[in-house]
């Protein structure tokens, strides 16, 4: 059972731009998958898309046999904004000890809120998704500033990142998320958890959701789905053994 969040800076998008993508992944791995609609900014600033959420993944959680037939491992993911959400609520399950999420998929996650890491800064990086773009999604999601360091608002802040679900990592060359997304995605590897990344080079932030016209869209989606896939098989045969 995938939970995905979708995109938009916590302002912008709705569960609408990602049901192409919701539907492949259910054809090509078998999951059942449910798009989350959460509350956006700037009428619902932070916490408020976390807290929604979580209230999401818990609710599927507890209907996970009325959608799924049986008790199926339960997976999270995301893109951008939605990469955060996804990344967020596995600390929230880690630390409450319930539910158990078996994978984490984070595509290009913002996990920090740092405007002048080099990818920031690269003029070839201001293409779909600009410094100044993201920085007017994070003044409108959190306009004190106040959830700058909290760890539910950037994950890269977190201090103990063990013991958290295995991941599969997506980043764009072309993506002012990358530097974090990438440094995100080796904190988890150094804390132990099993991280499987690609690396897209030549495209930018927001090409995975633009399924039938980028061709990279679909090759990213089918790594992830093949990912997926390999992961439920392996889990699949040790839960066998």
């Amino acid at each position: 059972m995938v939970v995905y969040y979708h995109g938009g800076g916590w302002v912008l998008g709705g569960i609408e731009q990602s049901e192409l993508l919701g539907r492949f992944l259910a054809d090509t791995t078998g999951c059942v998958v449910a798009l989350v609609d959460y509350r956006l900014a700037p009428e619902h600033r932070f916490p408020t898309a976390i807290n929604d959420a979580w209230a999401a993944l818990l609710w599927v959680h507890e209907h996970i046999e009325q959608f799924a037939g049986s008790s199926v491992p339960l997976i999270v993911g995301g893109d951008s904004a939605g990469g955060t959400l996804a990344a967020v609520v596995t600390h929230r399950a880690r630390n409450a000890g319930f539910p158990r999420i078996a994978l984490q998929i984070l595509v290009y996650p913002a996990t920090d809120s740092d405007f002048d890491r080099d990818s920031y800064l690269k003029s070839e990086n201001q293409l779909l998704v600009t410094r100044e773009t993201l920085m007017w999604f994070w003044n409108n999601y959190d306009p004190t500033q106040s959830a700058r360091s909290d760890t539910e608002a950037v994950p890269l802040h977190e201090p103990n990142l063990a013991e958290l679900p295995p991941a599969i990592v997506v980043t764009a060359e072309h993506d002012p998320l990358r530097d974090e997304a990438i440094e995100y995605a080796d904190r988890l590897r150094r804390a132990g958890v099993p991280v499987v990344s690609r690396h897209f080079e030549d495209q930018m932030h927001g090409f995975f959701t633009l399924f039938g016209a980028l061709p990279a869209s679909r090759i990213a989606l089918e790594f992830v789905a093949d990912e997926i896939a390999h992961f439920l098989t392996t889990t699949a045969k040790e839960v066998s053994r």
